[in-house]
């Protein structure tokens, strides 16, 4: 065979594997992310447990996975079972204290112009025993799609937490294996590849750090304003307003404007002033200025391009973006490098060569 067309073949053999591998690893894609994310930030664990267990690596990736489990999903899963008990006890309060005399008599001190609009605001809140009464009586048919819907949405997030879980395990146990692999399958010079990923390991724990940081930075903030206001309940307020805003497309700002209007219709109207003024003012410049400060050093970059990577990723790809975004800088400004160097003639990781 001619050997021109045997390696146009193969050209076209690896290129349609490739594309089926994306198109069997794309509906969790995300999950895997997740997981490389996570595996990747805790390699420096993974090798002190490895060493405690007398070098097994599985028990080792074992313990890590149960106390990811532990101190991830177990309190997640609490607080939000709390949350929606005291969502629901907090709507009927809400319900009972718009239909008193005094939230009337407040409505009409308002300006003429915003008592319409406040009117419908007011009756736009539901009174959740009675819709759920009538939702469930009127078209029992609606209400078992409704159900069937919220069932396949839960099952589908467990799904997907259940790969990032497998993922992490298995990243843990054969991470440097799959490492090694590709670096002497990819077509690129020996270490290319274990540079990329070096890079991407320290991008992935800049962004975890960064995250986890600029939520503490914000809820700790958002503590300060409803302690200052005297909010209902401070320390489950900041709880939430945590949890938020480790969402980066969310934030914890908008936990705090809810409590404004949660103070402004039970009365307290300066306190509910001084709440969104704290939230605008403070809670979401916390998000906008220190995520991209704790970023810059991991990512090496201006801190205008750190920013720009941040917000690309979110309005390209959602909340995955927050670490897609840094990932993509990074691997760009690697793979610059190693090009520069490959057309300099440089062998990866060599200092460069003395002039003439």
């Amino acid at each position: 065979m001619n050997p021109i067309i045997q390696r146009h073949f193969l050209t076209a053999l690896v290129i349609t594997a490739v594309a089926l591998t994306v198109i069997l690893i794309s509906p969790f894609w995300t999950s895997l992310l997740v997981a490389a994310v996570l595996a990747a930030a805790s390699a420096r664990p993974m090798r002190w447990a490895t060493a405690k267990v007398g070098g097994r690596r599985r028990l080792a990736a074992g313990l890590l996975l149960v106390a990811l489990v532990i101190a991830l999903v177990v309190p997640v899963g609490a607080l939000v079972s709390v949350m929606a008990g005291q969502a629901m006890e907090g709507a009927r309060w809400l319900r009972a204290a718009l239909d008193s005399a005094d939230t009337a008599a407040l409505i009409e001190r308002l300006p003429g112009w915003l008592i319409p609009l406040v009117r419908r605001l007011v009756d736009a809140v539901p009174d959740l025993e009675a819709e759920l009464q009538r939702f469930a009586g009127s078209n029992g048919g609606q209400a078992v799609a409704a159900l069937g819907g919220l069932l396949a949405a839960t099952g589908g997030a467990l799904l997907r937490l259940a790969v990032t879980l497998v993922a992490y395990f298995f990243f843990l146990v054969d991470g440097g294996k799959l490492v090694a692999w590709l670096d002497r399958s990819a077509p690129l010079a020996p270490g290319q590849f274990r540079e990329l990923v070096d890079e991407f390991r320290r991008t992935a724990i800049s962004v975890l750090v960064a995250t986890v940081a600029t939520a503490g930075i914000q809820a700790g903030a958002a503590l300060a304003g409803y302690l200052l206001a005297r909010a209902p309940g401070p320390v489950f307020l900041t709880a939430i307003t945590f949890l938020v805003a480790l969402v980066p497309a969310v934030g914890g700002t908008v936990v705090v404007v809810a409590a404004a209007l949660l103070q402004f219709a039970t009365g307290h109207s300066w306190s509910a002033i001084f709440l969104l003024a704290w939230a605008l003012g403070v809670v979401s410049m916390v998000d906008t200025f220190a995520r991209p400060w704790l970023l810059r050093g991991g990512l090496a970059q201006p801190i205008g391009i750190v920013m720009l990577a941040l917000l690309g990723g979110v309005a390209a790809f959602g909340v995955i973006g927050v670490l897609l975004g840094p990932l993509v800088v990074t691997f760009l400004v690697a793979a610059l490098r190693i090009w520069r160097r490959t057309e300099g003639g440089d062998a990866p990781g060599a200092p460069p060569a003395a002039p003439p």
